[in-house]
């Protein structure tokens, strides 16, 4: 099935990818690639007569530069619209006739934008009206240079006092454009904005539905595999869940999974994948208990990149052991000519903008890199255009439990990086069991005034082991145990994160039980640092 689809040109914002997830919120296909394709790679992708539009990125870069990336002008001439945001305004004026100059006053963070001229993009999108009549606009800046003159064919779409041209329009051309970022969720009607585009002025067709999505993804798994065999590396998390289900859906028995249980998993973790796996979706899954492994090589190592290292290694070494003896044949199988990844769409775009050096990353991808070639395996992604949200949808559509597809993110190295400091068994032990009580009760208490539990109004939480002792009271005796700390936060897309400011009775509640229940922890904190600045380790 062939759907309509929009093309988002990439100059290096660390946003880009957040334009995708808001196009695909409103059911139409996008992909991001590097703003420097060629005029032919372009005409190229929209000779299907799919392409319906085109958005082109910001940028940490300045047009007038010399080095810097223009937008391929065939963009321009394909008679479809545009929308530039940030620097994708700017390299448009540019482009187009105008001028872009340095700014005397930088913008970064909340700013308030009036809109003029009534044209398509905003027609009745506004958040207040002032006392004159003006729409206003609350939105999110982040900008040094500005245009300074309009294209030939342009009018004035929006303003502030500070930035005279905020938002440009060539309605005849289709061609619109903001100096503000409606990607990101400070701007407060920025899906609206970017639905009129996608869907109101290109007339992209909303047909991306994940629960159509199964069977297509199906049927390219079977013409790609045919009777072969694939192994995939079960992590038990979200993403690898759910490319289990749908490769099992497409093709049985021809799949086997490999679960490493590296002695860091949280409580009972590995007892719920094989239930899940074996126990309900009836697939192969050979278990490998490997936490002596794991733990011994972790000994006496404190610096958690060292940690990640070690963590990502030895999976790797211990998965390549089993695929070797899968890839081998005998034992009435043939051997797996394909591995299987549940490579996503953001990991996707951040491993090219590694290569091409254009995209600004801000988190690396734990996916099994480099194994297909060193294994002489073809490679399986059947999530790769998908983005988080959409794979859970998708594993719903697919039948696994609603609290398996929806649980909070957790890491592959587990809780080697919630430890801090050297990862021992003792603490391991001592952590998986605060961290159940902890995860326990946020399921446990609801909020009144919106009736989800603090797991749902969470996105993650988890304990966070710190190995330093504490005096504390027991009755007559005193205690000198080890300390955890609690850590939850709110966020919609992981790049930027808020602490989630817990209610007291359920702190109240979890400090009493994991106190009481877990002997060896006598102290209970709460980490109340946002992200940025606190990218901590742990996450």
């Amino acid at each position: 099935m062939s759907h309509h689809k929009i093309l988002i040109l990439d100059f290096g914002s660390q946003v880009t990818q957040l334009i995708a997830r808001r196009v695909r919120e409103a059911h139409v296909y996008c992909e991001v690639h590097p703003c420097d394709v060629s005029e032919e790679w372009v005409r190229s992708y929209a000779a299907d007569g799919n392409l319906k539009g085109v958005i082109l990125s910001g940028s940490h870069a300045s047009v007038y530069e010399e080095t810097t990336d223009n937008a391929p002008d065939v963009v321009f001439q394909l008679g479809i619209p545009v929308l530039g945001i940030c620097y994708g305004m700017q390299t448009m004026a540019q482009q187009l006739g105008g001028k872009v100059e340095s700014g005397q006053t930088r913008e970064f963070g909340y700013a308030e934008v009036r809109a003029h001229g009534h044209t398509a993009f905003l027609k009745d999108i506004a958040d207040f009206t002032t006392t004159e009549g003006h729409g206003m606009l609350k939105v999110w800046m982040s900008h040094g240079d500005k245009v300074t003159e309009l294209p030939a064919g342009f009018k004035v779409m929006a303003s502030t006092p500070s930035c005279p041209i905020a938002g440009m329009a060539d309605e005849t051309r289709k061609f619109y454009a903001v100096q503000f970022h409606p990607e990101v969720t400070h701007t407060v009607q920025g899906q609206a904005m970017l639905n009129r585009f996608v869907l109101d002025i290109c007339g992209a067709k909303p047909d991306w539905v994940m629960r159509d999505h199964v069977a297509e993804a199906v049927e390219l798994i079977r013409q790609q595999v045919g009777d072969e065999e694939v192994i995939l590396g079960l992590s038990g998390g979200v993403d690898s869940s759910v490319a289990a289900a749908l490769i099992h859906r497409a093709i049985g028995d021809q799949l086997t999974c490999v679960f490493v249980d590296h002695g860091l998993l949280r409580l009972n973790e590995g007892d719920l994948v094989m239930d899940m796996f074996v126990g309900k979706l009836h697939a192969k899954v050979i278990r490998v208990d490997a936490s002596e492994l794991f733990l011994g090589k972790l000994a006496g190592v404190s610096d958690p990149e060292a940690k990640r290292k070690i963590i990502g290694g030895l999976f790797v070494d211990v998965f390549k052991e089993q695929a070797a003896k899968l890839k081998a044949g005998g034992g009435g199988h043939k051997g797996a000519t394909f591995l299987a990844q549940g490579t996503i769409y953001p990991d996707v775009i951040e491993s090219g903008g590694a290569k091409s050096k254009k995209a600004v990353t801000i988190k690396s991808h734990h996916n099994v890199g480099g194994l297909p070639e060193q294994l002489g395996l073809k490679l399986l992604e059947p999530l790769r255009d998908l983005f988080k949200d959409e794979v859970r949808e998708l594993g719903v559509a697919l039948g696994l439990p609603h609290e398996m597809v929806y649980r909070h993110p957790f890491p592959g190295p587990g809780l080697g990086v919630r430890i801090l400091g050297e990862v021992k068994k003792e603490y391991a032990d001592l952590l998986r069991r605060a961290d159940a009580i902890f995860i326990e009760e946020l399921h446990n208490f609801k909020d009144e005034s919106t009736g989800k539990t603090w797991y749902e109004l969470t996105s993650q939480a988890f304990t966070v082991f710190l190995p330093v002792k504490s005096v504390g009271v027991m009755g007559d005796g005193r205690t000198y145990e080890y300390v955890v700390a609690l850590r939850a936060v709110q966020t919609s897309d992981f790049m930027t994160a808020d602490w989630a400011e817990l209610p007291y009775a359920l702190l109240k509640k979890v400090s009493g039980r994991i106190i009481n229940e877990v002997r060896g922890i006598n102290r209970v904190t709460m980490d109340v640092s946002s992200k940025p600045p606190a990218t901590i380790e742990w996450e």
